[in-house]
């Protein structure tokens, strides 16, 4: 079953993101779609409390959502090399998690730039991408 990252299409950090979990996703697990799609809209609409701004990522995994450090720490369960030791973080509360979160999403389109549109992902990873 692969699980699905919605992001936000025209941030730079976000996209980058994006490569990275691509890079490091050798069981291809991970599907992905911007946050801005209307296949988001849709799937999304199932979890009536998921948030519905481009401010966090959210990772469907199965019949649940996750969204902000959760969702990060999820991923990186699932990546390459020494990236599931971070996991050991979902045993920090999400409230003390969750403003480190959102001190960089506040922040990423300054720190980080945006694009006028959603990127195109490459050819040999183009069958990821849904929506």
């Amino acid at each position: 079953m692969a699980a699905i990252v919605f992001f936000d299409g025209v941030c730079n950090l976000c996209n980058a993101s994006v490569q990275f979990i691509l890079q490091r996703d050798p069981k291809a697990y991970f599907r992905f779609a911007p946050l801005q799609s209307e296949f988001a809209r849709r799937k999304l609409q199932k979890f009536p409390s998921a948030p519905t701004d481009v401010s966090s990522i959210v990772l469907v995994e199965g019949e649940r959502y996750y969204d902000r450090s959760s969702a990060a720490l999820r991923i990186a369960r699932h990546l390459g090399g020494l990236w599931p030791v971070l996991y050991v973080a979902i045993w920090i509360p999400p409230f003390l998690r969750n403003p480190i979160y959102d001190f960089i999403a506040r922040r990423r389109y300054r720190w980080f730039g945006k694009r006028e549109t959603c990127g195109l992902p490459k050819p040999e990873w183009q069958d990821r991408f849904l929506g």
